[in-house]
């Protein structure tokens, strides 16, 4: 035999299927046959043997027909005249007394792929859909799909249509299935299949005797059916009851996205539906399959959206594995964020803790991250561990603890102290340009309260011309005249350095730009730089209620069991701004971003109220905040209870249907104010109007 691959091999295959004495002897006619196979696999162009496979089609060999349909379909489009030659072949099997080879030329009838030799496919199909043997219904049903997609702007006739919905009813249970899907093909311009009571109460007795995929996309489809009657809802519920403990992962998600599609209405219901597919996901969380535990986390995340205390009690089962993937640690370091309570805090951050040294640098830098957020509620104990992790001196950690330290002072002001304190001597181990951008944040922010600002600034304006970070540039910029506000003696100097060299020297155009506004920023004197580059800070003793409030189910019921919450998650695994935090948006940062921030390009508009108001009664903050909760109004954040002036700040959303029946919001935001027992009448409240359209 020649050389595997070269055109020899063809012409030596060519002359072996068309020697006679090869053909008669079937055993060396079908290797012959395997071995054009083989060669196709390997990625050989065999399609000069069109016309000698054509001829092989015909015989009573299973096995040999097998094989020459998978070189016929492949080819098929290569050689579209050639391939009528083997319709007649094909119909003929149609009619083989045996239905395994019925099935397999209406199978592979429809896989050739030529529109052509549609006017020869349609009427072996149909007769395929009365045949007696299941498999040959099953694969006919299929090819009517199949024609569809091939032809997608002809029609498939009525009387076809009809015939599919009446084998909704066949016994057995693969070819209800497969004419659900092929409905939803042919009719998806329609809207797909149409789902009544009396197909709808089918499908449902029937759901047993599916497979595992046939089942979800039974219950996939019946979440358009509305039962008519609340009896008909809770029949209907009972039914599904058992496949919501189901042992297999994809039936449960399914029935769980039906029950929560049937009792959209019925909060409490959903909620206990929530509460009884809590074993079956801690059972996927510990599946062998990585992709299954994965899909598992991010569907918890979603459900911890309205049930936070979902998995309170099952914290241990999200520790971190040695030997599991990265973004599987990662996941599960972000479930752990939302368990933490008074009782677990401790074991939490403890367990977190050893994640941070982790040999995996994105691993340690998640961990960081997730202890940072912890911090926004403990923060004395998060901080400590957080100083501790500096003294390591390692380049990944010292960057990312950084960065932490920055996005909870922005959040949490009253830590301010206790992080520069820390930020000695940090500028050593940084090399990457996101922890030094979050270096010199915190260096112009705070950099009064930090004694060597000035000495670490001018290290790194003494660089600048070897920096190769914009973002890194323009931060320095920003830091140097924040500083130079608050301590000019110390900084002037070397402010002008870099003023000069970024106007004068510097080729990016972006950080010319912005030393020229600092420039002329300063010309119109310090008063107005102030204004500008030190606007109001954060109350340090406001106290911030951390977490959102649990959202309604019919928030994210529609993507359960989709793609939607894995894509969700991708967002919110992306690291934090890495840059200035006003000019950040990071998700984890900022909880109520989605519902508090007013959308551009819709209406906006600014009230200002002076009511006269009792006295406020004395009363703590946790009180005020369930109380406002009964009446869906959520507090957002609230000063201590016994200072005066008091403030507290809240917000509510009002739902209405707008024009041509469009679902539409309101958001309101204000603020509370009491000033004390002398100003009881001179109570000020705020409020921010924001409209937005078309929300669901």
């Amino acid at each position: 035999m020649p050389y595997l691959g070269s055109e020899d091999t063809v012409r030596e295959l060519r002359r072996a299927l068309s020697n006679p004495n090869v053909q008669s002897d079937q055993l060396r006619y079908r290797n012959t046959i395997l071995k054009v196979i083989r060669l196709m696999s390997q990625g050989v162009d065999v399609s000069g043997l069109f016309s000698e496979m054509v001829k092989a089609c015909a015989t009573v060999d299973i096995v040999q027909k097998k094989l020459v349909y998978v070189f016929l379909c492949s080819y098929a489009t290569l050689n579209p005249e050639l391939s009528l030659l083997v319709i007649n072949t094909l119909r003929k099997d149609c009619q083989d007394p045996n239905p395994m080879v019925r099935s397999l030329a209406l199978r592979n009838m429809t896989n050739l792929r030529l529109p052509s030799l549609v006017e020869y496919v349609e009427q072996p199909l149909t007769v395929g859909l009365r045949d007696r043997a299941a498999c040959v219904r099953r694969v006919a049903v299929l090819g009517w799909a199949k024609l569809h997609n091939l032809q997608p702007s002809s029609e498939i006739d009525a009387a076809v249509v009809n015939e599919l919905y009446g084998l909704l009813r066949d016994p057995d249970p693969v070819v209800m299935v497969n004419c659900l899907r092929a409905l939803e093909e042919i009719l998806k311009e329609e809207g797909g299949v149409a789902i009544n009571k009396p197909i709808a109460h089918h499908l449902l007795n029937r759901l047993k005797e599916c497979d595992v995929w046939g089942q979800c996309d039974v219950l996939r489809i019946l979440q358009r059916y509305r039962p008519q009657s609340e009896d008909e809802l809770f029949d209907i519920l009972s039914l599904l009851d058992a496949s919501l403990v189901s042992p297999h992962s994809p039936i449960m998600a399914a029935t769980l996205g039906l029950f929560l599609s049937l009792c959209s209405g019925l909060p409490a219901v959903s909620l206990a539906a929530l509460e009884r597919v809590r074993g079956p996901l801690l059972a996927a969380c510990g599946s062998a399959s990585r992709e299954m535990r994965f899909t598992a986390l991010c569907h918890i995340q979603l459900l911890l959206r309205s049930v936070p205390g979902l998995m309170g009690a099952h914290y241990k089962r999200f520790f971190c594995g040695y030997a599991e993937p990265a973004y599987i640690k990662q996941r599960k370091m972000q479930v752990l964020v939302e368990l933490v309570n008074d009782e677990n805090v401790a074991m939490l951050l403890d367990e977190l803790k050893g994640y941070c040294t982790d040999v995996n640098t994105d691993t340690a830098q998640a961990a960081i991250s997730a202890i940072g957020r912890i911090g926004r509620s403990y923060s004395d104990r998060c901080l400590g561990i957080l100083t501790g992790l500096l003294g390591l001196k390692q380049e990944h950690i010292t960057s990312a603890v950084v960065q932490t330290m920055r996005d909870l002072v922005w959040v949490c002001p009253q830590c301010s102290s206790t992080v520069c304190l820390a930020l000695e001597g940090c500028e050593e181990a940084l090399q990457d340009s996101q922890g030094r951008q979050a270096l010199l944040w915190l260096l112009g922010v705070y950099g009064e309260r930090v004694s060597s600002a000035p000495y670490t600034l001018e290290v790194f304006i003494d660089g600048v011309r070897s920096e190769a970070s914009l973002g890194v540039k323009m931060e320095l910029l920003t830091a140097t005249m924040r500083l130079f506000l608050c301590r000019p003696a110390e900084t002037q100097d070397m402010l002008g350095r870099l003023l000069h060299y970024c106007i004068e020297e510097e080729t990016d155009m972006c950080v010319r730009d912005q030393a020229l506004l600092y420039y002329r920023l300063l010309h119109c004197g310090i008063g107005e730089t102030r204004k500008v580059l030190q606007g109001r800070r954060s109350d340090p003793s406001l106290g911030v209620l951390i977490g959102r409030p649990a959202d309604p189910v019919s928030q994210w019921a529609c993507s359960f069991n989709t793609l939607e919450p894995l894509r969700h998650g991708a967002v919110e695994a992306e690291s934090a701004s890495r840059g200035s935090p006003e000019h950040s948006t990071d998700p984890s940062a900022d909880v109520l971003a989605s519902s508090v921030a007013p959308p551009l390009n819709e209406d906006y508009v600014c009230l200002e109220k002076r009511v006269q108001c009792p006295v406020v009664p004395h009363c703590s903050p946790q009180s005020l905040h369930a109380a406002m909760q009964l009446v869906n109004i959520q507090t957002l954040a609230f000063t201590p209870p016994n200072t005066l002036p008091w403030r507290v700040y809240l917000y509510t959303h009002a739902h209405y249907a707008g024009s041509a029946n469009t679902p539409q919001s309101t958001l309101i935001l204000g603020e509370l104010l009491y000033t004390g027992e002398a100003q009881q009448e001179a109570g000020v409240k705020k409020a921010a109007v924001g409209r937005e359209a078309n929300c669901s």
